[in-house]
């Protein structure tokens, strides 16, 4: 055989078994998602990248497969959140709070973290939008539900924002009760520097 051909064959094997190979781990990985799953961390990588439209529509795509996918809700949310559409993250939010109360299992650690982070998100919007005994309540309430997902930013996010000056729900609670407790002509409730540092929380 003449050595050309062999080694055109060889080569062309060889690009055909790597493509096999990434053709089913692709394949793989899609098709043993649950349904939505694949769609909503599209979109979790969108709203990383302030790609917000694209990031709506695949949680929008994500709920087509998998009505009432909490991450695609916590995802819609967090958009409505960075687009200032708050009446709209208030009513996604709501609804969230509502299912993952009425389905919640007892043993469903990851959905008791949503709801917390649900609740925390929700006092969020409240507290901007100066409401704040209804931010004190769903900041008491994520805390209630799962300390430990709303609590302040680990080692992760102080490595890749450089900071650990980042408000709390718990600190923001706390400041709000001690403010709510004094005269309304001194509270100080509002103080756009230390609030621009509130995170949203997505478990």
């Amino acid at each position: 055989m003449n050595p050309r051909v062999l080694r055109r064959f060889i080569v062309l094997m060889a690009l055909l078994t790597v493509g096999a190979f990434v053709f089913w781990d692709v394949l793989e990985d899609y098709v043993q998602r649950e349904p939505g799953d694949y769609y909503t961390e599209a979109g979790s990588n969108r709203l990383v990248d302030e790609l917000y439209d694209e990031a709506l529509d695949n949680f929008d795509k994500a709920l087509e497969e998998a009505p009432d996918h909490r991450g695609a809700l916590m995802g819609r949310a967090l958009v409505f959140i960075q687009t200032e559409r708050y009446d709209d993250a208030i009513a996604e939010l709501d609804y969230l709070i509502d299912y993952l109360d009425k389905t919640l299992e007892p043993d469903d650690k990851t959905g008791f973290g949503v709801l917390a982070a649900a609740h925390a998100n929700r006092g969020i919007v409240h507290d901007r939008l100066g409401r704040y005994e209804q931010a004190l309540e769903d900041y008491v309430q994520a805390l209630n539900t799962d300390n430990e997902t709303v609590e302040g930013p680990g080692v992760v996010h102080k490595i890749l924002y450089g900071s650990d000056r980042v408000s709390s729900v718990r600190d923001r609670a706390i400041y709000i009760y001690e403010q709510l407790q004094k005269p309304e002509g001194e509270r100080i409730l509002r103080i756009p520097e230390l609030d621009a540092k509130q995170r949203m929380y997505k478990p």
